[in-house]
């Protein structure tokens, strides 16, 4: 076992792991950030997303060794006043929640390195996360919504 350190949505942790420990389950068994989730287990449906440095990782693929010393942030460390929750709230784009928490964080990201896409810029930063309700629109839509609401201030 090796001791990392990770600040996790401004809180530094220690976690012990080995050298195939990912970080989705340091994240979810040891710091009880549960928002990050294992959906398909390979990378390919975004619910696991969690940006390190502002950058989205797919913490189910990441082992956590790789992440000592990170700062990372989880949808649990946002709160309903941000900006991008508050649109997606706003444009009713969850129906069961469970991808939401990935598609938000992407979205941050997305904004962060353009602060106004466009519809399809919007769309291609999104591909990679899976709605399995199918609320893309709405999706789309609540990404489109912050970006308004960010240039307006």
């Amino acid at each position: 076992m090796t001791t990392i350190t990770l600040t996790v949505n401004g809180t530094t942790h220690r976690a012990e792991v080995t050298d195939s420990t990912l970080l989705l389950d340091v994240l979810r068994e040891q710091i009880g950030c549960t928002s990050a989730r294992e959906g398909c287990g390979v990378g390919a449906c975004g619910a696991c997303t969690v940006l390190v440095g502002g950058m989205s990782v797919s913490s189910c693929l990441a082992l956590a060794l790789r992440y000592d010393g990170a700062s990372i942030t989880t949808a649990d460390g946002l709160d309903d006043n941000d900006d991008v929750v508050s649109a997606f709230v706003d444009c009713n784009a969850a129906q069961c929640g469970y991808c939401i928490p990935g598609f938000v964080l992407m979205s941050r990201e997305l904004l962060a390195e353009n602060p106004r896409p466009t519809d399809t810029e919007i769309a291609e930063h999104l591909e990679g996360n899976i709605c399995r309700c199918g609320t893309y629109q709405e999706i789309r839509t609540a990404v489109a919504t912050a970006a308004e609401r960010r240039a307006a201030r």
